[in-house]
């Protein structure tokens, strides 16, 4: 299982992303994007070479999750840096990977191996994903209703 992370709308990761999906799809390997799309502030140009990075990605991976910079100020306090904003967004890219290598190596309440994550990611296209976290009584209704 090959994860491919990248900051989209730029020439790195909008550029590599697409030709390391398809060497390793061309392999065999189950491959998994996860990217991000740019913050507003960072312009329409760059927002026009994220999307066409998507339609390159889109074509050479089994699952595809995209995560919007944007959203990221839903979440953030107000007058956040754009440094910090950065690093937040850096580990929403964490928490995805670390979230679906959990699945398969942290036995929990439903065990999942690599079979079981192949076949459901195989070939899947795009993909959604929430994390959310709760505290007390009411913690896993606040963790859902945070995840979604």
């Amino acid at each position: 299982m090959v994860f491919i992370t990248a900051g989209l709308g730029g020439g790195t990761g909008t550029g590599a992303a697409p030709v390391v999906a398809s060497l390793a799809k061309d392999l065999g390997i189950l491959t998994v994007g996860v990217v991000t799309k740019p913050f507003h502030f960072e312009g329409r140009r760059r927002m026009q070479q994220a999307e066409a990075g998507l339609d390159a990605l889109r074509s050479v991976v089994d699952t595809l999750i995209t995560i919007p910079n944007q959203r990221l100020f839903a979440v953030v306090e107000r007058g956040t840096g754009m440094q910090e904003a950065f690093r937040i967004a850096d580990s929403i890219l964490q928490q995805a990977v670390q979230g679906i290598s959990d699945l398969i190596l942290v036995p929990g309440l439903i065990n999942l191996d690599f079979a079981d994550v192949r076949t459901i990611m195989s070939g899947m296209g795009m993909a959604l994903m929430g994390a959310g976290s709760g505290r007390g009584e009411h913690r896993a209704l606040e963790a859902a209703q945070k995840a979604v």
